[in-house]
């Protein structure tokens, strides 16, 4: 639990329930569905192991990378760190989640959003991935778990991950959130790792 100080946002867009709140410990917090997707003091630790892994690894320097998900910009700003990139697209479904959390906040953005480089998106992931021919050097998939109810739920299938898998040049690199890793809370993680082993061998 965290003592919450104050909610500085909570509403139901079209996909989910969201709230920005400011917590005594972290800081400013994005809730989603009433889980804590990201806080202030520590959105760092992930979005940093989320980005730099795949972005080191590409054979060359990256020039183009796709965020699927990623609403508070935090992806986006780590990206955006590589001089090398020329062009960054986001892809998120909720435009009304993106324009909150530029609004309340720019502590996890960082001006990402108004970078020249970017390409904001509002848009479905597998439609905009079944709809382009544009490839990328890297992709990267920052989404929430898969509610039954969620934005994300059809998102997490052999017949997505292909494709992304289809939308990445030769060398190109992905990583995405996998859920938890504590023992007891394994199954997420798994199944994605069972499911990503048929696409990715």
């Amino acid at each position: 639990m965290h003592a919450i100080v104050r909610t500085l946002v909570e509403t139901r867009t079209k996909f989910q329930h969201v709230e920005i709140m400011v917590t005594a410990d972290y800081g400013k917090a994005l809730v989603l569905d009433g889980r804590i997707q990201s806080s202030q003091a520590d959105e760092f630790i992930y979005h940093e192991a989320l980005v730099h892994p795949g972005l080191l690894a590409t054979e060359g320097p990256p020039r183009s990378a796709l965020v699927i998900g990623g609403g508070e910009g935090a992806t986006l700003r780590e990206i955006l760190r590589y001089p090398s990139i020329e062009r960054a697209v986001m892809v998120d479904i909720d435009g009304e989640v993106v324009d909150l959390c530029k609004r309340h906040l720019p502590e996890m953005h960082q001006g990402a959003f108004e970078d020249r480089r970017t390409e904001l998106r509002h848009e479905d992931a597998r439609a905009y991935l079944e709809g382009t021919a544009d490839r990328f050097d890297f992709i990267t998939i920052d989404l929430v778990e898969p509610l039954e109810a969620g934005p994300a739920c059809l998102l997490f299938t052999k017949e997505f991950y292909t494709l992304v898998r289809e939308r990445l040049t030769p060398a190109g690199t992905m990583t995405m959130q996998a859920g938890m890793t504590k023992v007891g809370e394994l199954g997420f993680y798994t199944a994605i790792h069972r499911t990503l082993r048929t696409v990715f061998p």
